[in-house]
């Protein structure tokens, strides 16, 4: 079995423990972990005097194996010893000099060689190669819970904050999953925290906004059947820039807590128990305040919609990150489509 990949997120919380190997792969669906890995490979490898004169990128797609070895072997004017060459989406590249790669990583150049690509399966004899004599890196975005300590780290770390946890839920609940925004998020936070410390009320202060309150209303609209003012309020949240990857992880928490109630609905009325919807909402999550207004959000949904809410929110959250040729707006579209039209008899 193939030596596990390191995780980004390990990699760069310590970088000193892992001295970079002649072959290094970046894989998995998050740009912002794979910009920061690869940031922190270069300053490794290159170090600051003078590394652009022996650093080199190659787009994946339209590059040569030749070309890619010929700048490995070429020995920088100025600048120090070392290289450092990276071949980007290089998908592509991988799968057409597969073997040509095999047989570099066991006998490489002296320069450092980065591919940078989406998937990089672990029953590959590449990946065998790369675990063994080289470094795999997975840049994929890591679960909740695991994503959760990662941003409290990361503030400490980065922005010499201390992010509260009911704060950071909060952040994840606005922005969603999306670990570049969330970087963004705390490098605005963090200078106004008072005694370095950043609260729920600065959060929803400074990072809600309008935004969030538009966002929340299209779910509503959605969930209340009003498909026409739901779209009207996803153009105004798209047309201010935001990100469909964020909005998405906005509102899956929620719906996923419809799903959640769903499951435990369908779990009573199978075991024979009188089924009650509020007890259902409330073990799934919904805030006390809300469960009023979130009952008759789940009658309108219905227990059809609401069983197939944890497959629609993970389609769109593939399809948003590259498996599906669909622009992202008309994604985010068929969802609202989905939770919103009339229910099926």
């Amino acid at each position: 079995m193939a030596k596990k990949a390191l995780h980004a997120v390990d990699y760069l919380a310590k970088p000193q423990k892992h001295e970079p190997r002649p072959v290094c792969v970046l894989f998995g669906d998050d740009p912002f972990l794979k910009r920061q890995a690869l940031c922190r490979l270069r300053d490794t490898v290159l170090g600051d005097d003078e590394s652009e004169f022996s650093f080199f990128a190659f787009e994946g797609r339209k590059t040569r194996l030749s070309e890619v070895l010929d700048e490995l072997g070429t020995v920088a004017m100025f600048g120090g010893g070392n290289r450092l060459v990276v071949v980007e989406d290089a998908d592509t590249f991988v799968t057409k000099y597969r073997g040509e790669l095999e047989d570099y990583v066991a006998k490489p150049m002296s320069g450092v060689l980065v591919l940078e690509v989406k998937t990089f399966p672990a029953n590959t004899r590449l990946y065998k190669a790369v675990a063994a004599d080289g470094m795999p890196l997975d840049c994929s975005s890591p679960p909740p819970a695991r994503l959760m300590k990662w941003l409290v780290d990361w503030a400490k770390a980065n922005y010499q904050a201390e992010l509260d946890r009911a704060a950071a839920e909060m952040l994840l609940e606005i922005i969603g999953p999306e670990m570049g925004l969330l970087d963004q998020e705390l490098a605005k936070l963090a200078p106004g925290a008072a005694d370095a410390k950043i609260t729920p009320q600065m959060v929803e202060k400074l990072v809600g906004g309008w935004r969030t309150k538009t966002t929340w209303e299209m779910l509503d609209e959605a969930l209340s059947g009003n498909t026409a003012a739901a779209m009207l309020q996803l153009d105004r949240l798209l047309a201010s820039g935001e990100s469909p990857v964020g909005l998405l992880g906005q509102i899956s928490a929620s719906l996923r807590r419809f799903a959640a109630a769903t499951r435990l609905i369908l779990q009573n009325e199978a075991a024979g128990r009188r089924v009650v919807l509020r007890p259902a909402l409330e073990q799934a999550g919904i805030r006390p305040f809300v469960l009023k207004k979130a009952e008759a959000q789940l009658r309108q949904l219905g227990r059809n919609r609401g069983q197939q809410m944890y497959g629609w929110l993970l389609q769109a959250d593939l399809d948003l990150k590259g498996y599906s040729a669909l622009p992202p707006r008309a994604i985010l579209e068929r969802l609202i489509v989905r939770i919103s039209s009339p229910a099926a008899k």
